[in-house]
């Protein structure tokens, strides 16, 4: 039983370096420079969070509907590896301010946010944790993700752009590099997300 976590936790290792290797050779952009490739990592990063919270979401509501024990699982998992790249995506966006900004906006809406469903999340998955209650589980990942979204619906953007500037960029290099980069963070996805299934 014990080979598995540790194959696991390698396969995670090695997808990091991956993606660093991967970042470090990502497209420069014309008025950021290399410094983009903080912003590629960050977006993806955060793509991946929402992503995994989605699928939580879904798996939790498939439970409910089902009674089946396995998608309790995935929905309980889901959310734990939600939280740790919404977690770890903070300090990535704070060193994207810092390389093309010159600075820290601690105060702009999004990351404000972001950084409350951060140590709300955080919260929310260890009590869940604790309970050990697979419709609590599955009820609150699925209230999270709607929690999460109507709120930065409404958020203002101040540093972030609208939605999807990379895409809309018409550049067949960054978007197909981008694209790279979200596989490659999913991969590391998939490797977390089997490390906190239990069924």
């Amino acid at each position: 039983m014990q080979k598995k976590p540790l194959s696991l936790r390698a396969s995670f290792f090695l997808s990091l370096l991956a993606i660093a290797v991967m970042t470090f050779f990502g497209p420069e952009e014309a008025s950021l420079g290399k410094s983009v490739r903080l912003v590629y990592l960050h977006g993806a990063w955060v793509m991946t969070a929402e992503g995994l919270f989605y699928l939580a979401a879904l798996s939790g509501a498939i439970a409910l509907l089902t009674k089946k024990s396995r998608f309790y699982a995935w929905s309980a998992a889901l959310g734990k590896s939600g939280i740790f790249y919404w977690l770890s995506y903070l300090p990535l966006s704070l060193l994207a301010m810092q390389a093309n900004w010159n600075g820290l906006f601690l105060a702009e809406p999004r990351f404000r946010f972001a950084l409350t469903f951060a140590v709300f999340g955080l919260l929310l998955q260890v009590g869940l944790w604790m309970l050990e209650q697979d419709w609590l589980t599955a009820l609150a990942n699925i209230l999270f993700i709607l929690a999460l979204r109507f709120t930065f619906s409404n958020a203002e953007n101040v540093m972030h752009p609208p939605p999807s500037p990379i895409f809309k960029s018409g550049n067949a290099a960054i978007i197909g590099f981008f694209v790279g980069l979200n596989l490659l963070v999913w991969v590391s996805a998939y490797f977390v997300t089997r490390y906190f299934y239990r069924e």
